[in-house]
Order: C-alpha cells, then structure tokens, then sequence
C-alpha cells in the first residue's frame, strides 16, 4: 500500500520539475491515493561513486526513525537533485520501510580542451568558463554547457566575428568520467562598411570620424585605426566622440542612439550614430568648496582654468587631479577632489565647484623594499624621497618612483602605500623592483669586403656588486685601435649625492686602418671628477685628465701638416709628444620617465672641455645633444622620438707664429650605429689630401680616407612600433623602431688658398667649411635588452651620399647606447 503511495508521490514530483528521471514504475502511479505510510526503518543508497553516502543524507531531510509522507518524499528528491551531482534520482520504499535511493551521478569533468581558437588566447577562455563553474575535477552539467557555449559566441561577436559558433563534444570515460573539447569555428573579422554620424552641424563628419580608432577606410600610413568591429573599442569610440565635444563647451551633448546592422553574409557592418550638440558653454566662476585645513586660498591659486573660456572637461578633470595631489603633499593621500558643475543654459556658463574630501591624514609606518635579489637596500632607498615615519605625500612616491625608473637597474618598478591593517592612519609603503641585468658585454661587430671583420669589446657592471657604482674594464683589440680603460664611478660618493668618479687608460690607435688618415697615436693618462645635483632632475660634473699623447706621422697630408709644422718644432724624428690637462664640465637635464627604453620625456646633455694653458696644446671642444620621447597612444606602444647633437671645437692661442688649432686626433668623427646609420663607422667628413710636393706647386692628390673636422650635427627622426610577433610584455626587453638619419661632418678652419692644384680624385674635395653636404639613411632597427647586455641589429639604407663614401647595409652590435 506504501509503495503504491510512494509511486503517486515521485509521480507529481516528476511532473512539477522535468529535469528528474522518472523510472516506469512511477509513471503507473495513480495519483488519487493520500494515504500516509511508513516508518523508515532503514535508508540505502544505489548508484555512488565519486559522491559519499553521507553527502546524499546530509541532503535529505529524511532520517532513519521517520515517519514519511509523500510530501517528504518529494522534498528530499528536490533536495538531492539540488546538489548538482545526479542526473536522474529515483526512491522506492519496501514493507519492512527500508527507503531505497537510486540515483545516477554526472561524471566528472577530467580534462578541458580547446580546438580552433587562434583570435582568443587560451587563458582568456579558461577565465570565461572558470567563471561560470566549468573546470577539471566539477561534475558536467550539461545545461550549464549550453549556456557556456552561448556566453562564448557573444564574446566573439564582441569582437565582431558574427560567424563564430562553438560546439562541445563529450568523451565519456570509464568510472564516470568525461572529457569536454571545446570547438571553435571563429570566421572572420566583420569589416566596417560605413560609419555614419547624423546630427552634427557643428564639427564635420569626417572631423569627428578621425577621432575613431574604428574606421571604414583606412589610410596605409595610419597604423592604430582599423576596420575590424570590436564592440570594446566602438564603446571606446563613443566615450571619444563625446569627449571630443565636452572638451570644447558642448556641454548638453549627448548620443541618442547606436545602430550596427550586420550584412546577411555576417562579414560587414553598418554603424549610425545620432547625436544631439546642444550650445557651446563657457566657464564663469569657480571655487574651491569642503574641507581643506586652510589651504583654499592656494588652491584656487594653482587651479589653471581661467574665466571666460569655452568649458573643456578635461581641463576639469586635470584640476581635480591637481588639487587631489596638492593635498597628498600634506599627507592626505586618499583625498577625493569632485567637480561638481552649475550649469546655466540661459547664460550658457559653467560655474564649478572643487569639492575636496580629504579623508584620514596618513602617515607612513614603514618602508618596505620587495624584490631586489642583488640591488642593496642602500642603492633603492637613497632615491626614495618618501621617508620612514613622515605624512605620506603622493608628490614624493612620485618622484621616488621616477629616480627608480631612471637608474636602469630595474625593469619594474612600482611604489604603493598599503595599509597595515593595524592603524587605520598608516601606512606601509612597498616599494616593488624587478631587476634587469646591469652587468654587459659590450661589443661591436661589422664585415666589409674592404675592412674585413672588426671586434671591439667592454665588460662593464652599471650595478657594481649591488651598491650603485659602475665600474668598467674596456678592452679593444680591433685592428685599428688596442685599448685597456679602467674606470669606476660612485654616484653617493658622499649622503648628499656628491659623486666622484676615476680613470685610467692606455691606448694605441691606428687611424690609416680606421677609415681616417694615416697616423699613430699612442695615449695613456688618468683622471678624477666629481659631480652633484642641482635638484631631482639636474646633475653637473667637473673633471680634470692627464693626457699624454705620442703622435707619429707616416705620410704628409694637407690637412695636417700645418700642425705638424707647429708642434713638431724641426724635430728630425717622425714622432712628437703632448702633454694635455683636460678640464671638463658636464651638465644633464633629465625628465625621461625611464632609463632604459624610454616612452615619454626628453633629456639633454652638455659638455664642454678645455686643455688648460700650460698644456702643449691649447683646445677647446663643446658637444651637446638632445632626445624627446612623445607618446602617440595611451599604451605607450607607438612613440615619436627625436634626437639631435651638435659639436664644435677649436684651439686659443698662438704657438710658433701661427694661431692653435684643434688637434686633429681630436676632431669630431661621423657614421656609424650611434650616429648615421648605413654609413660605416667614421667615413663620413673632410677627406684627407695628400701633399704632391714634387711638382713643387702645392697640388694635392684627395683621397678616400677621412681626417674628421672641427663641426658636426646629427639627428635622427624615429618611430618606436611594436616588435613584430613579441609576446606581450616584452615592451621592456625589445624595442623596434623606424628610423631617418641625417647629419654633416665639416672644418670650418681649412685654408683652400694653400691647395693650388688638384691632381687626382678631385670629386673627393668636399665637406671643407660647407655644412650643406647632408648625408641621409633610413631603416629599421632591433634592441634586445639581453642576460648580457643590449644586443642590436640594424637595416639601412643610404638615400643620401657623397662619392667615395662607405656603406653598410646590415649592422650589428652587443652593447649599443640609447
């Protein structure tokens, strides 16, 4: 008779939710029946494999003593059901009142696997159905699958592929386990047909589209917009537009609505936006309002708006800013500033008023460095500005961060107050390092079917042992240059950042083997200088150098035999030598936001050294150059850079009758990777010209060799793009760029009246006080920051030359400057 009851009772609850299976039994049951039934003398479970008995009776409201009701039947199969562990759940109940549970378990998902996803990567596909409760070791319910496969298509048609669709197939294993292969048919991305915007009279529609990153056509040198639809970056387009007009005091505008109508094949888009204008606004009063401990009157002073001028919110947002960070000077680093605007459409003005929350004052407990394996804590903590026990400043963990970043030791660096959780007005700040390798092997490689394989090479640590210095052991063993340079820099000489640097070198050069004239020069000397800085972002250094210079001549060019002439004072050996002390000051400029592979700032460098009276030669030589990083997006990923120097030099003095000059082992070179690439290193400038004294009339043979010049300028127009085919977050470690050389060697100080005659190779005769003879390259370089050091390789071209000019078309180089 229970069992008759029993069936009536699973019967209704089969009807009242679907997703039970119902065995036949039940579905004979007649529903009429009420009768009571039972006591449950004991409770069994059929069907367990991975879930515990126990786990099914936790779930049911039924014990062993009870006494049921078709109603309790029906409760605990909801129950069961509701734990997502079965698919199907069936009971019966005996005479002697043993409850029988028959359930079947939803194997477990044992492997997840993807096929066909080439336009979503793997680990955003895991976040996606992570999230929804799909993963390794959960039980497979198919239901949520379906709604899985739905969430995953409208992921694709944010992305504007309409033709995606993805299916799941089902690998049933042994002991009820199941593998789930996720198969993606992507299609391809939907173009733009047409983007149209209705409503516009004040700013043409072609105005406003090149506002888009989205376009309908795209121009070949346009390398940020595309055609493709993404519903992320149409949004994105849509904040733009309306930005664009509240940045220009229309301040009612508004979108009215969005269309984008997908073509029947599903492979293009139409997109209509309608928007509204209003009137243009302009700014009247604006205040500071809330509470500011007396600052106020100040802070209306740096707030830079002006009354009168067309309302731009972005100007309003930068003030917000402004005044945020005035007041996290004070240590009210968490202050809110909001602009809260009046706007009076009769009048068309905007009154705004700053209302300034500045919440807790905050004070740093401590300074925390995470991260620094071989950097001491000594190195990072000498350019923080944000102190130990002091109110916290956002001013000073900026700057902190930004003397960091210019170092060069770190790849990362992130500094940020977090609260300890023990005070609620302190703070910890952490400052975060990622070291890169400071140590490097610098070298430089090249190949000429006339120069033949050259090496050069430089052991330097910018990092030296952890603590800051840079010491350097430079050999060069080239064919034209052997040179030994020890040297060694400490920047904290003393607490207040008074540096003191050393050096000692021996070097034999070779200058016929060089590209340059024919001579030796045998150098060896030393010297000491010191530097400080004039505040965060300038530095000055003052150096003195002994020089002493062996100079012996072999072959007797115009270019050089005045000087010769003078110093070599009717010597009957073919070697004279110089005794110089070099005194030297050096100023840098640096606003660059990174010392290595900069995105955005400028820095500027000026030199000027002089070889003091008393000095067998009396020179002096001035050098300076400059470099700019603007940022083209937000993601710093396309960047204009600019650099530009500019050298001249020359002797005071007479000595021997005649007016010193600049020694022409001295001189300024041209060419090269660091300046003008595609033109072989020093092959560009005055060629040397051989003196035909036979002929007894001053003529002159020119030459392919280059002797320099006195003036040089150099620059270079370069445009940072993304490396092709680099994981993301390599920005640190690889940089490509485009690049525009141009520069022009000349000496402003030759005498053409002392050649008469040219004999031969007279279209060399040029770049003599003519800084008109431009070189120009173009190409396209690599700089892998590598374990040991920066390795580059660079394809140029020359566009512009002079005949008898050395080209290289690939170069490379271990070690290259920035």
């Amino acid at each position: 008779m229970f069992n008759s009851f029993l069936k009536r009772s699973l019967l209704a609850v089969c009807i009242a939710n679907p997703f039970f299976y119902c065995s036949s039994a039940l579905a004979e049951a007649k529903a009429e029946s009420t009768e009571p039934v039972m006591q449950v003398t004991d409770i069994k479970v059929k069907g367990l494999y991975r879930v515990t008995k126990g786990a099914v009776l936790l779930a049911m409201p039924i014990q062993v003593g009870d006494t049921v009701t078709k109603d309790d039947i029906s409760v605990s199969l909801k129950k069961i059901y509701a734990t997502h562990n079965f698919d199907a759940v069936d009971a019966y109940i005996n005479e002697d009142g043993v409850l029988t549970i028959d359930v079947k378990e939803r194997p477990t998902i044992v492997n997840l696997t993807f096929a066909g996803n080439d336009a979503i990567k793997t680990e955003q596909i895991n976040e996606i159905i992570t999230s929804q409760g799909v993963k390794v070791g959960e039980t497979l319910n198919v239901i949520k699958l379906k709604e899985l496969e739905a969430s995953l298509e409208d992921y694709y048609h944010s992305m504007g592929r309409y033709q995606a669709k993805v299916n799941t197939i089902l690998v049933y294993l042994p002991r009820n386990r199941v593998d789930v292969k996720f198969n993606f048919v992507e299609g391809v991305n939907a173009k733009i047909e047409q983007i149209n915007i209705v409503g516009n009279r004040v700013f043409p529609e072609e105005k406003l589209l090149g506002q888009f990153e989205l376009r309908d056509s795209v121009p070949w040198w346009n390398f940020i917009a595309s055609r493709n639809f993404y519903s992320q970056r149409f949004n994105g387009d849509l904040e733009t537009l309306r930005s664009y007009y509240m940045n220009r005091g229309y301040v009612r505008f508004n979108v009215e609505s969005t269309r984008v109508e997908v073509t029947p094949d599903r492979k293009g888009v139409y997109v209509s936006i309608a928007v509204k204008e209003g009137e243009q606004y302009k700014l009247n009063n604006f205040r500071v309002i809330g509470e500011t401990y007396g600052h106020s009157e100040e802070m209306e002073r740096i707030i830079p708006l002006e009354k009168g001028d067309i309302y731009n919110a972005a100007q309003v947002s930068h003030t917000e800013e402004i005044l945020a960070n005035y007041m996290g000077k004070y240590g009210y680093a968490y202050t809110k500033v909001r602009a809260i605007t009046d706007v009076d459409d009769e009048n068309r003005i905007v009154n705004v008023n700053f209302h300034v929350e500045p919440g807790r004052r905050i004070y740093v407990s401590n300074v925390r460095i995470v991260g620094n394996s071989i950097t001491t804590d000594e190195v990072i903590r000498r350019e923080i500005r944000q102190m130990d026990g002091t109110w916290l400043s956002n001013e000073a963990i900026n700057v902190s961060k930004n003397r960091l970043n210019q170092l060069g030791f770190f790849e990362s660096v992130e500094v940020e107050p977090k609260k300890t959780g023990m005070d609620p007005d302190s703070v910890e700040l952490v400052t975060t390092v990622k070291e890169r390798p400071t140590g490097s092997i610098k070298a430089g490689v090249g190949f000429g079917t006339e120069t033949g394989l050259t090496l050069n090479g430089e052991i330097s640590q910018d990092n030296f042992m952890g603590y800051g210095g840079k010491a350097t052991l430079a050999v060069n063993t080239n064919k034209y240059d052997r040179k030994v340079e020890l040297s060694y820099d400490e920047p904290y000489f003393t607490i207040d950042g008074v540096s003191l640097g050393e050096n000692i070198f021996y070097e034999k050069f070779e200058a016929g083997d060089a590209n340059l004239v024919d001579y030796t020069n045998i150098r060896w000397g030393g010297g000491l200088n010191i530097g400080y800085p004039l505040n965060e972002n300038n530095y000055i250094r003052y150096g003195l150098t002994y020089i002493n210079n062996k100079l012996s001549q072999t072959n007797s060019f115009v270019q050089i035999q005045k000087f010769w002439d003078m110093y070599a004072d009717n010597s009957t050996t073919n070697h004279v030598v110089f005794q110089n002390y070099v005194g030297s000051i050096t100023y840098v400029r640096n606003y660059l936001d990174r010392g290595v592979f900069p995105t955005d700032g400028n820095k500027q460098w000026t030199n000027l050294s002089v070889a003091v009276p008393g000095s067998d030669t009396q020179y002096y030589k001035a050098s300076a150059d400059t470099t700019h990083f603007w940022p083209i997006d937000r993601e710093h990923n396309y960047i204009v850079n600019f650099r530009a120097m500019a050298g001249y030099g020359n002797g005071y003095g007479r000595k021997h009758g005649y007016e010193q000059v600049l020694p022409f082992f001295e001189n300024f070179y041209l060419g090269g990777d660091e300046w003008l690439r595609g033109f072989k290193y020093n092959s560009v400038g005055p060629r040397a010209l051989y003196d035909y004294t036979l002929l007894g009339n001053n003529g002159v043979v020119a030459t392919r060799d280059v002797v320099g010049g006195n003036a040089v300028v150099a620059g270079s127009l370069q445009l940072v793009v993304p490396t092709p085919f680099a994981s993301e977050g390599y920005d640190t470690k690889l940089r490509t760029t485009l690049f525009v050389d141009a520069g022009s060697l000349w000496d402003t100080t030759f005498d053409k009246d002392y050649v008469k005659q040219c004999l031969g190779n007279c279209e060399y005769m040029y770049d003599f006080s003519d800084p008109d003879n431009f070189r120009v390259s173009y190409g396209m370089s690599l700089v892998w920051m590598s374990p040991m050091g920066p390795i580059g390789f660079t394809l140029a071209n020359p566009i512009k030359k002079k005949k008898g000019d050395r080209t290289e078309f690939f170069s490379f180089t271990l070690g290259r400057t920035f």
